[in-house]
């Protein structure tokens, strides 16, 4: 039997009071450990598990990843459709490039702002973001741009962690240690609920604190339909 949680000491991260300071501290520790983390990545069966969880749900010709790190996900899958990414870190950027480089895999990469995505409305028709929503400064401008650049009916995927549904102790534990290393944990239901986007979730791991959402585009006056 799994020690539970009450729902009245679920509490979510507060918004970064600084967003500049706050994406720079994580754009310096990325620089730091990226090579660390492309070996983890790769390393760790559960994580793999985690952000591939998503693969199926894919829908193409024009995919965007946004935030992918060092390239392991995007080395899953981005040889079978048109393939874009960002990231905002330089160094993680130049590790994804190589490794696609390495296995002969193309995509065209950038470095580019989630709050200001270099690409046109209506664009993709699926967009792709692990472990990384909880790393951005503003939750709502990141959806924002998620929403603009998505085709009417296209999908965002997000693979993320949250409080376990079940208030287990031990995925509660994740969650508030992922919260405690600067993470942003925050109500996804509400974020989505702000877009129009018919959205589900299920946990796909670490005791209930690892998340897959799955947002569709819906059609409204200001898309033309």
């Amino acid at each position: 039997m799994l020690f539970k949680v009450s729902e009245k000491k679920i509490v979510y991260s507060a918004e970064p009071e600084n967003p500049k300071e706050y994406t720079a501290d994580f754009d310096r520790e990325y620089s730091r450990f990226a090579a660390i983390y492309d070996k983890a990545v790769k390393l760790l069966p559960c994580w793999k598990t985690w952000i591939t969880s998503l693969i199926p749900h894919i829908e193409g010709p024009r995919v965007l990843e946004s935030s992918f790190g060092t390239g392991f996900l995007l080395m899953q899958y981005a040889d079978k459709f048109e393939t874009y990414g960002i990231d905002y870190n330089s160094t993680m950027l130049e590790v994804a490039r190589k490794n696609l480089s390495r296995k002969g895999i193309r995509a065209t990469l950038q470095q580019a702002d989630v709050e200001a995505l270099p690409f046109e409305d209506n664009y993709f028709d699926t967009i792709i973001n692990t472990m990384a929503f909880s790393g951005y400064p503003n939750g709502q401008k990141a959806m924002a741009e998620f929403h603009r650049v998505l085709k009417v009916g296209g999908k965002v995927l997000i693979v993320d962690f949250n409080y376990p549904a079940n208030r287990n102790i031990f995925g509660y534990l994740i969650t508030k240690f992922m919260e405690s290393a600067g993470d942003t944990i925050r109500d996804m239901d509400l974020i989505f609920h702000g877009f129009p986007f018919e959205f589900s979730k299920e946990e796909v791991g670490g005791m209930g604190s690892v998340h897959l959402y799955i947002g569709t585009k819906l059609g409204n006056s200001l898309d033309g339909d």
